[in-house]
Protein backbone atom coordinates (compact mmCIF):
# COMPACT_ATOMS: atom_id res chain seq x y z
CA UNK A 1 0.00 0.00 0.00
CA UNK A 2 1.53 3.48 -1.06
CA UNK A 3 1.99 5.51 2.00
CA UNK A 4 0.41 8.80 1.88
CA UNK A 5 2.18 11.78 1.43
CA UNK A 6 2.10 14.75 4.40
CA UNK A 7 0.99 18.22 2.23
CA UNK A 8 3.75 20.65 2.13
CA UNK A 9 4.48 23.71 4.48
CA UNK A 10 3.36 26.28 1.61
CA UNK A 11 -0.18 23.87 1.40
CA UNK A 12 -0.59 24.08 4.78
CA UNK A 13 -0.57 28.15 4.92
CA UNK A 14 -2.73 27.96 1.12
CA UNK A 15 -4.99 25.71 3.51
CA UNK A 16 -5.58 28.18 6.65
CA UNK A 17 -5.74 30.91 4.56
CA UNK A 18 -8.83 29.30 2.32
CA UNK A 19 -10.31 28.92 6.10
CA UNK A 20 -9.80 32.30 7.17
CA UNK A 21 -11.00 33.50 4.10
CA UNK A 22 -14.60 31.38 4.66
CA UNK A 23 -14.14 33.01 8.12
CA UNK A 24 -14.39 36.71 6.73
CA UNK A 25 -17.97 34.97 5.43
CA UNK A 26 -18.98 33.94 8.26
CA UNK A 27 -17.91 35.83 11.32
CA UNK A 28 -19.05 39.56 11.61
CA UNK A 29 -16.80 42.52 11.05
CA UNK A 30 -15.83 45.30 13.26
CA UNK A 31 -13.09 47.75 14.57
CA UNK A 32 -12.02 49.29 17.96
CA UNK A 33 -10.93 52.90 17.70
CA UNK A 34 -7.53 53.40 18.09
CA UNK A 35 -4.97 55.39 19.52
CA UNK A 36 -1.33 56.33 18.17
CA UNK A 37 0.92 58.76 19.47
CA UNK A 38 2.61 61.89 17.25
CA UNK A 39 6.21 62.57 17.73
CA UNK A 40 6.05 65.47 15.99
CA UNK A 41 3.43 68.00 17.29
CA UNK A 42 3.21 65.85 20.88
CA UNK A 43 -0.45 64.57 20.27
CA UNK A 44 -2.69 61.99 19.92
CA UNK A 45 -4.37 60.63 16.90
CA UNK A 46 -7.81 58.95 17.55
CA UNK A 47 -8.80 56.84 14.64
CA UNK A 48 -12.39 54.99 14.03
CA UNK A 49 -14.08 54.14 10.99
CA UNK A 50 -16.05 57.72 10.90
CA UNK A 51 -13.02 59.82 11.44
CA UNK A 52 -9.31 60.42 13.03
CA UNK A 53 -9.26 63.06 15.38
CA UNK A 54 -6.22 65.07 16.71
CA UNK A 55 -6.51 64.97 20.70
CA UNK A 56 -3.99 66.69 23.15
CA UNK A 57 -1.17 64.32 24.40
CA UNK A 58 -1.97 64.31 28.23
CA UNK A 59 -2.83 62.20 30.88
CA UNK A 60 -6.33 63.86 31.30
CA UNK A 61 -7.13 62.09 27.34
CA UNK A 62 -6.08 58.83 28.41
CA UNK A 63 -8.43 58.43 31.27
CA UNK A 64 -11.06 60.39 29.61
CA UNK A 65 -10.85 57.43 26.81
CA UNK A 66 -10.59 55.26 30.21
CA UNK A 67 -6.69 54.16 28.68
CA UNK A 68 -5.14 53.58 32.48
CA UNK A 69 -1.58 53.85 31.23
CA UNK A 70 0.82 56.74 32.18
CA UNK A 71 1.54 59.35 29.09
CA UNK A 72 5.40 59.08 29.69
CA UNK A 73 5.39 55.16 28.25
CA UNK A 74 3.98 56.90 24.87
CA UNK A 75 6.45 60.24 24.82
CA UNK A 76 9.20 58.33 25.63
CA UNK A 77 8.56 55.77 22.96
CA UNK A 78 7.66 52.71 25.01
CA UNK A 79 4.48 52.30 23.66
CA UNK A 80 4.90 53.19 19.18
CA UNK A 81 1.94 50.93 17.59
CA UNK A 82 -1.68 52.19 17.80
CA UNK A 83 -3.26 50.70 20.67
CA UNK A 84 -7.06 49.45 21.04
CA UNK A 85 -8.96 52.37 23.09
CA UNK A 86 -11.19 49.95 25.80
CA UNK A 87 -15.14 49.73 25.11
CA UNK A 88 -15.00 51.16 21.43
CA UNK A 89 -15.64 47.98 19.50
CA UNK A 90 -18.42 48.72 17.19
CA UNK A 91 -19.71 46.41 14.62
CA UNK A 92 -19.71 46.96 10.86
CA UNK A 93 -20.44 46.23 7.21
CA UNK A 94 -19.31 42.88 6.16
CA UNK A 95 -16.38 42.83 4.32
CA UNK A 96 -16.08 38.91 3.03
CA UNK A 97 -12.78 38.48 0.82
CA UNK A 98 -13.30 36.67 -2.19
CA UNK A 99 -10.95 33.73 -4.13
CA UNK A 100 -9.22 36.94 -6.02
CA UNK A 101 -8.24 38.43 -2.08
CA UNK A 102 -7.37 34.99 -1.24
CA UNK A 103 -5.02 34.53 -4.15
CA UNK A 104 -3.65 38.07 -3.62
CA UNK A 105 -2.90 36.97 -0.04
CA UNK A 106 0.59 35.43 -0.53
CA UNK A 107 1.66 38.19 -2.33
CA UNK A 108 0.98 40.66 0.00
CA UNK A 109 2.03 38.86 2.65
CA UNK A 110 5.43 38.26 0.95
CA UNK A 111 5.76 42.43 0.07
CA UNK A 112 4.39 42.63 3.73
CA UNK A 113 7.19 40.29 5.25
CA UNK A 114 9.99 41.68 3.12
CA UNK A 115 12.40 42.50 5.74
CA UNK A 116 12.20 39.29 7.12
CA UNK A 117 12.07 37.52 3.69
CA UNK A 118 15.35 39.35 3.16
CA UNK A 119 17.19 38.55 6.15
CA UNK A 120 16.74 34.57 5.72
CA UNK A 121 17.95 35.27 1.63
CA UNK A 122 21.31 36.79 3.24
CA UNK A 123 21.31 34.56 5.83
CA UNK A 124 21.28 31.37 3.01
CA UNK A 125 23.80 33.53 1.01
CA UNK A 126 26.47 33.98 4.31
CA UNK A 127 26.10 29.98 4.87
CA UNK A 128 26.46 28.76 1.52
CA UNK A 129 30.08 31.12 1.77
CA UNK A 130 30.91 29.43 4.49
CA UNK A 131 30.06 25.70 3.43
CA UNK A 132 32.46 26.95 0.45
CA UNK A 133 35.54 27.63 2.60
CA UNK A 134 35.06 24.16 4.49
CA UNK A 135 35.17 26.16 8.02
CA UNK A 136 31.73 24.29 9.12
CA UNK A 137 33.32 20.98 8.13
CA UNK A 138 36.79 22.10 9.96
CA UNK A 139 34.51 23.72 13.38
CA UNK A 140 32.53 20.17 13.25
CA UNK A 141 35.11 17.96 13.15
CA UNK A 142 36.90 19.82 15.69
CA UNK A 143 33.78 19.97 18.44
CA UNK A 144 32.82 16.31 17.76
CA UNK A 145 36.55 14.97 19.11
CA UNK A 146 36.05 18.18 21.79
CA UNK A 147 32.26 16.94 22.93
CA UNK A 148 32.95 12.77 22.21
CA UNK A 149 31.24 10.67 25.28
CA UNK A 150 29.90 14.10 26.13
CA UNK A 151 27.95 15.19 23.47
CA UNK A 152 24.71 15.88 25.95
CA UNK A 153 26.69 18.76 26.76
CA UNK A 154 25.65 20.19 23.56
CA UNK A 155 21.71 19.87 24.43
CA UNK A 156 21.69 21.46 27.36
CA UNK A 157 24.32 24.87 26.14
CA UNK A 158 22.45 24.97 22.32
CA UNK A 159 18.97 24.72 24.39
CA UNK A 160 20.00 27.37 27.26
CA UNK A 161 22.01 30.08 25.05
CA UNK A 162 18.86 30.23 22.64
CA UNK A 163 16.30 30.50 25.54
CA UNK A 164 18.50 33.20 27.18
CA UNK A 165 18.58 35.43 23.85
CA UNK A 166 14.22 34.46 23.39
CA UNK A 167 13.44 35.73 27.46
CA UNK A 168 15.79 38.73 27.05
CA UNK A 169 15.11 40.23 23.65
CA UNK A 170 12.61 37.97 22.01
CA UNK A 171 15.19 35.66 19.77
CA UNK A 172 12.75 34.18 17.24
CA UNK A 173 13.15 34.92 13.52
CA UNK A 174 16.92 35.45 13.88
CA UNK A 175 16.94 31.74 14.66
CA UNK A 176 16.38 30.55 11.20
CA UNK A 177 20.25 31.25 10.88
CA UNK A 178 20.86 28.24 13.28
CA UNK A 179 19.35 25.51 11.57
CA UNK A 180 21.70 24.98 8.60
CA UNK A 181 24.44 25.70 11.03
CA UNK A 182 23.82 23.35 13.86
CA UNK A 183 21.70 20.07 12.52
CA UNK A 184 25.04 18.98 11.01
CA UNK A 185 26.87 19.24 14.39
CA UNK A 186 24.23 17.39 16.15
CA UNK A 187 23.89 15.18 12.80
CA UNK A 188 27.77 14.38 13.64
CA UNK A 189 27.04 13.75 17.14
CA UNK A 190 24.81 10.83 16.00
CA UNK A 191 21.41 12.67 17.29
CA UNK A 192 18.77 12.86 14.47
CA UNK A 193 17.83 16.55 13.37
CA UNK A 194 14.82 16.31 15.48
CA UNK A 195 17.33 16.78 18.23
CA UNK A 196 18.61 20.06 16.58
CA UNK A 197 15.42 21.29 15.85
CA UNK A 198 14.18 20.95 18.71
CA UNK A 199 17.05 22.45 20.98
CA UNK A 200 16.63 25.87 18.64
CA UNK A 201 13.19 25.98 18.21
CA UNK A 202 12.46 25.24 22.03
CA UNK A 203 15.03 26.85 23.29
CA UNK A 204 13.46 30.27 21.42
CA UNK A 205 9.83 29.30 21.99
CA UNK A 206 10.57 28.75 25.86
CA UNK A 207 12.52 31.85 26.40
CA UNK A 208 10.41 33.76 24.62
CA UNK A 209 7.41 32.18 26.43
CA UNK A 210 8.74 33.47 29.39
CA UNK A 211 10.44 36.58 28.64
CA UNK A 212 11.63 38.40 31.40
CA UNK A 213 12.88 41.46 30.33
CA UNK A 214 11.93 41.08 25.91
CA UNK A 215 11.09 44.47 25.08
CA UNK A 216 8.85 43.16 22.61
CA UNK A 217 6.47 41.25 24.68
CA UNK A 218 7.12 41.64 28.38
CA UNK A 219 7.55 44.99 28.45
CA UNK A 220 5.19 46.88 25.59
CA UNK A 221 2.71 44.51 26.86
CA UNK A 222 3.11 45.88 30.65
CA UNK A 223 2.92 49.33 29.34
CA UNK A 224 0.08 48.62 27.63
CA UNK A 225 -1.69 47.34 30.92
CA UNK A 226 -0.51 50.61 32.84
CA UNK A 227 1.83 48.49 34.98
CA UNK A 228 5.59 48.21 35.79
CA UNK A 229 7.60 45.57 33.96
CA UNK A 230 9.12 44.50 36.60
CA UNK A 231 6.13 43.55 38.58
CA UNK A 232 5.11 39.60 37.61
CA UNK A 233 8.81 39.11 37.29
CA UNK A 234 9.71 36.71 39.80
CA UNK A 235 6.55 34.50 38.85
CA UNK A 236 8.21 34.76 35.02
CA UNK A 237 11.54 33.70 36.49
CA UNK A 238 10.05 30.39 37.82
CA UNK A 239 7.99 29.80 34.86
CA UNK A 240 11.53 30.17 32.85
CA UNK A 241 13.62 27.73 34.70
CA UNK A 242 10.70 25.39 35.32
CA UNK A 243 9.75 24.91 31.69
CA UNK A 244 13.29 25.39 30.34
CA UNK A 245 14.46 21.76 32.56
CA UNK A 246 10.96 20.36 31.63
CA UNK A 247 11.96 20.82 28.42
CA UNK A 248 15.74 20.17 28.11
CA UNK A 249 15.43 16.78 30.24
CA UNK A 250 12.58 15.74 27.61
CA UNK A 251 15.10 16.30 24.69
CA UNK A 252 17.62 14.25 26.41
CA UNK A 253 15.44 11.51 26.64
CA UNK A 254 14.65 11.57 23.49
CA UNK A 255 18.28 12.42 22.40
CA UNK A 256 19.58 9.26 24.54
CA UNK A 257 16.74 6.25 23.18
CA UNK A 258 17.99 7.87 19.49
CA UNK A 259 21.91 7.59 20.26
CA UNK A 260 21.31 4.39 21.81
CA UNK A 261 19.21 2.92 18.60
CA UNK A 262 18.70 5.14 15.58
CA UNK A 263 15.64 3.23 14.63
CA UNK A 264 13.86 4.79 17.53
CA UNK A 265 13.49 8.23 15.67
CA UNK A 266 10.83 9.78 14.62
CA UNK A 267 12.60 10.29 11.49
CA UNK A 268 14.40 7.12 10.89
CA UNK A 269 13.08 6.86 7.23
CA UNK A 270 14.84 10.20 6.48
CA UNK A 271 18.59 9.94 7.96
CA UNK A 272 20.15 9.05 4.94
CA UNK A 273 18.51 11.68 3.29
CA UNK A 274 19.23 14.40 5.68
CA UNK A 275 23.05 13.31 6.17
CA UNK A 276 22.81 13.58 2.36
CA UNK A 277 21.08 16.87 2.20
CA UNK A 278 23.35 18.49 5.44
CA UNK A 279 26.66 17.14 3.87
CA UNK A 280 27.49 15.00 6.76
CA UNK A 281 30.63 13.09 5.81
CA UNK A 282 32.30 9.46 7.50
CA UNK A 283 33.51 10.28 11.23
CA UNK A 284 36.89 9.19 10.32
CA UNK A 285 37.11 12.29 7.51
CA UNK A 286 38.53 15.40 9.80
CA UNK A 287 39.43 18.54 8.31
CA UNK A 288 42.07 20.32 9.36
CA UNK A 289 41.15 23.68 11.22
CA UNK A 290 43.82 26.09 9.98
CA UNK A 291 43.71 29.72 11.70
CA UNK A 292 42.59 30.78 8.13
CA UNK A 293 39.46 28.78 9.29
CA UNK A 294 39.45 29.85 12.92
CA UNK A 295 39.47 33.39 11.46
CA UNK A 296 36.66 33.02 9.14
CA UNK A 297 34.41 31.19 11.96
CA UNK A 298 35.50 34.28 14.26
CA UNK A 299 34.01 36.71 11.85
CA UNK A 300 30.99 34.45 11.27
CA UNK A 301 30.49 34.17 15.09
CA UNK A 302 30.65 37.95 15.46
CA UNK A 303 27.91 38.43 13.16
CA UNK A 304 25.65 36.68 15.85
CA UNK A 305 27.27 38.97 18.35
CA UNK A 306 26.84 42.15 16.60
CA UNK A 307 23.35 41.30 15.79
CA UNK A 308 22.29 40.78 18.96
CA UNK A 309 24.11 43.87 20.95
CA UNK A 310 22.71 45.92 18.20
CA UNK A 311 18.89 44.56 18.61
CA UNK A 312 19.43 44.55 22.58
CA UNK A 313 21.36 48.11 22.67
CA UNK A 314 21.07 50.22 19.66
CA UNK A 315 17.46 49.94 18.39
CA UNK A 316 18.32 48.00 15.11
CA UNK A 317 15.93 45.53 13.52
CA UNK A 318 15.73 43.88 10.03
CA UNK A 319 17.61 46.34 7.88
CA UNK A 320 20.23 46.59 10.51
CA UNK A 321 20.81 42.71 10.98
CA UNK A 322 20.30 42.10 7.34
CA UNK A 323 23.37 44.59 6.83
CA UNK A 324 25.45 42.88 9.18
CA UNK A 325 25.16 38.98 7.69
CA UNK A 326 25.90 40.83 4.43
CA UNK A 327 28.67 42.56 5.32
CA UNK A 328 29.99 39.40 7.21
CA UNK A 329 29.70 37.18 4.09
CA UNK A 330 31.83 39.85 2.01
CA UNK A 331 34.84 39.49 4.45
CA UNK A 332 34.68 36.01 5.35
CA UNK A 333 34.82 35.97 1.27
CA UNK A 334 38.03 38.46 1.32
CA UNK A 335 39.54 36.19 4.25
CA UNK A 336 38.94 32.82 2.17
CA UNK A 337 40.55 34.23 -0.83
CA UNK A 338 37.25 33.78 -3.13
CA UNK A 339 36.64 34.80 -6.76
CA UNK A 340 34.40 37.84 -7.03
CA UNK A 341 32.65 35.14 -9.69
CA UNK A 342 32.57 32.17 -7.41
CA UNK A 343 31.80 34.63 -4.60
CA UNK A 344 28.52 35.40 -6.65
CA UNK A 345 27.21 32.60 -7.99
CA UNK A 346 27.85 30.55 -4.62
CA UNK A 347 26.00 33.51 -2.44
CA UNK A 348 23.39 33.27 -4.71
CA UNK A 349 22.94 29.64 -4.71
CA UNK A 350 22.78 29.58 -0.61
CA UNK A 351 20.14 32.17 -0.89
CA UNK A 352 18.19 29.76 -3.10
CA UNK A 353 18.31 26.95 -1.13
CA UNK A 354 16.32 29.44 1.83
CA UNK A 355 13.78 30.62 -1.07
CA UNK A 356 10.86 28.37 -0.10
CA UNK A 357 11.31 29.29 3.44
CA UNK A 358 11.17 32.63 2.32
CA UNK A 359 7.80 31.90 0.90
CA UNK A 360 6.64 30.22 3.58
CA UNK A 361 6.98 33.36 5.85
CA UNK A 362 5.63 35.79 3.44
CA UNK A 363 2.09 33.48 2.65
CA UNK A 364 1.93 33.36 6.84
CA UNK A 365 2.16 36.90 6.79
CA UNK A 366 -1.02 36.66 3.91
CA UNK A 367 -3.27 34.98 6.09
CA UNK A 368 -2.85 37.62 8.89
CA UNK A 369 -3.76 40.19 5.78
CA UNK A 370 -6.37 38.46 4.96
CA UNK A 371 -7.90 39.21 8.63
CA UNK A 372 -7.44 42.58 8.52
CA UNK A 373 -8.69 43.02 5.12
CA UNK A 374 -12.12 41.22 6.62
CA UNK A 375 -12.16 44.05 9.53
CA UNK A 376 -12.37 40.26 12.02
CA UNK A 377 -9.50 40.31 14.30
CA UNK A 378 -11.66 42.60 16.42
CA UNK A 379 -14.35 40.89 16.51
CA UNK A 380 -12.46 37.80 17.68
CA UNK A 381 -11.12 39.80 20.55
CA UNK A 382 -14.08 41.67 21.32
CA UNK A 383 -16.05 38.27 21.79
CA UNK A 384 -12.83 36.63 23.59
CA UNK A 385 -12.82 39.65 26.16
CA UNK A 386 -16.62 38.74 27.17
CA UNK A 387 -16.29 34.97 27.56
CA UNK A 388 -14.78 35.68 30.93
CA UNK A 389 -17.68 37.58 32.37
CA UNK A 390 -18.51 36.40 36.03
CA UNK A 391 -15.96 33.90 36.57
CA UNK A 392 -14.00 33.08 39.54
CA UNK A 393 -10.07 34.67 39.63
CA UNK A 394 -8.56 30.61 38.88
CA UNK A 395 -11.15 29.41 36.23
CA UNK A 396 -10.63 33.38 34.61
CA UNK A 397 -7.14 32.74 34.62
CA UNK A 398 -6.47 29.83 32.99
CA UNK A 399 -9.40 30.68 30.53
CA UNK A 400 -7.42 34.21 29.39
CA UNK A 401 -4.38 31.32 28.68
CA UNK A 402 -6.52 29.61 26.49
CA UNK A 403 -8.30 32.42 25.10
CA UNK A 404 -4.48 34.04 24.51
CA UNK A 405 -3.16 31.16 22.76
CA UNK A 406 -6.48 30.57 20.03
CA UNK A 407 -5.95 34.67 19.59
CA UNK A 408 -2.31 33.99 19.17
CA UNK A 409 -2.97 31.76 15.48
CA UNK A 410 -5.04 34.77 14.16
CA UNK A 411 -2.28 37.52 15.77
CA UNK A 412 0.74 35.66 15.43
CA UNK A 413 3.32 38.81 16.37
CA UNK A 414 3.91 39.30 20.41
CA UNK A 415 4.34 43.43 20.08
CA UNK A 416 1.25 43.62 17.51
CA UNK A 417 -0.85 41.15 20.13
CA UNK A 418 -0.02 43.75 23.11
CA UNK A 419 -0.71 46.33 22.10
CA UNK A 420 -3.85 45.32 20.23
CA UNK A 421 -5.13 43.44 23.17
CA UNK A 422 -3.60 44.72 26.68
CA UNK A 423 -5.75 47.62 26.69
CA UNK A 424 -9.09 45.78 26.13
CA UNK A 425 -8.21 42.80 28.35
CA UNK A 426 -5.61 43.84 31.20
CA UNK A 427 -8.98 45.81 32.87
CA UNK A 428 -11.13 42.18 33.24
CA UNK A 429 -7.68 41.45 35.97
CA UNK A 430 -9.88 44.13 37.71
CA UNK A 431 -13.26 42.70 37.40
CA UNK A 432 -11.90 39.31 39.13
CA UNK A 433 -9.29 41.03 42.02
CA UNK A 434 -6.57 40.14 40.42
CA UNK A 435 -3.10 41.69 39.30
CA UNK A 436 -3.41 43.02 35.91
CA UNK A 437 0.10 41.48 35.33
CA UNK A 438 -1.53 38.16 35.40
CA UNK A 439 -2.87 39.23 32.14
CA UNK A 440 0.47 39.99 30.96
CA UNK A 441 1.73 36.32 31.83
CA UNK A 442 -1.24 34.41 30.55
CA UNK A 443 -0.86 36.58 26.72
CA UNK A 444 3.15 35.44 27.04
CA UNK A 445 2.28 31.39 28.24
CA UNK A 446 -0.85 31.26 25.90
CA UNK A 447 0.99 32.78 23.05
CA UNK A 448 4.28 30.72 23.97
CA UNK A 449 2.64 27.45 24.51
CA UNK A 450 0.23 27.74 20.87
CA UNK A 451 3.25 28.79 19.43
CA UNK A 452 5.07 25.68 19.23
CA UNK A 453 2.73 24.52 17.44
CA UNK A 454 1.29 27.06 15.78
CA UNK A 455 1.21 26.84 11.80
CA UNK A 456 1.19 31.01 11.18
CA UNK A 457 4.59 31.34 13.18
CA UNK A 458 7.92 30.38 12.71
CA UNK A 459 7.66 26.29 13.05
CA UNK A 460 6.38 25.46 9.37
CA UNK A 461 9.88 27.96 7.66
CA UNK A 462 12.16 26.10 10.45
CA UNK A 463 10.65 22.71 9.17
CA UNK A 464 11.43 23.49 5.91
CA UNK A 465 14.87 23.89 6.47
CA UNK A 466 15.36 20.70 8.15
CA UNK A 467 12.84 18.70 5.62
CA UNK A 468 10.87 17.59 8.31
CA UNK A 469 7.25 17.18 7.87
CA UNK A 470 4.76 18.88 10.27
CA UNK A 471 3.27 15.68 11.14
CA UNK A 472 6.21 14.22 12.39
CA UNK A 473 7.05 17.48 14.67
CA UNK A 474 3.37 17.05 16.53
CA UNK A 475 3.93 13.61 16.43
CA UNK A 476 7.53 14.39 18.85
CA UNK A 477 6.37 17.46 20.49
CA UNK A 478 3.01 17.05 21.81
CA UNK A 479 3.37 15.15 24.96
CA UNK A 480 6.17 17.50 26.00
CA UNK A 481 3.28 20.56 24.72
CA UNK A 482 0.52 18.60 27.62
CA UNK A 483 3.36 18.55 30.18
CA UNK A 484 3.77 22.29 29.48
CA UNK A 485 0.50 23.23 29.01
CA UNK A 486 -0.38 21.32 33.11
CA UNK A 487 2.41 22.79 34.35
CA UNK A 488 1.62 26.36 33.79
CA UNK A 489 -2.05 26.21 34.25
CA UNK A 490 -1.02 24.96 37.83
CA UNK A 491 1.91 27.36 38.20
CA UNK A 492 -0.90 30.24 37.22
CA UNK A 493 -3.72 28.98 39.57
CA UNK A 494 -0.87 28.91 42.11
CA UNK A 495 0.15 32.57 41.27
CA UNK A 496 -3.69 33.74 41.21
CA UNK A 497 -4.40 32.72 45.17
Amino acid sequence: MKKLKFPTAQTILIIIAGFVTLLTWLVPAGKYDSLAYNTIGNTFTKTSIEESVELPATQETLENLNIKIPIYKFTSGDIYKPIGIPNTYKELESKPQGLAALAKSPIKGIIAAADIIFLILIIGGLIGIMNLTGAFDAGISWMAKTLKGREYILIILVTTLIAAGGTTFGLAEETMAFYPILIPVFLAAKYDAMVGLACIFLGSGIGTMCSTINPFSTIIASDAAGIAWTIGLNNRLIMLFVCLVITILYILRYAKRVKADPSKSIIYDQKEALEKVFGIKPMNTTTEFTNRLRLITLVFSLCFVVMIVGVSFLDWWFVEMTTTFLVGAILIGIIGKIKETVFVEVFAKGAASLLSVAFIVGIARGVTILMEDGLISDTILYYASTITEGMNKGVFTNVMLFIYGGLSFFMPSSSGMAVLTMPIMSPLADTVNIGRETIVNTYQYGMGLFYLINPTSLILAALAIVKIGFNKWVQFIMPLLLLLLITTMILLTISVY
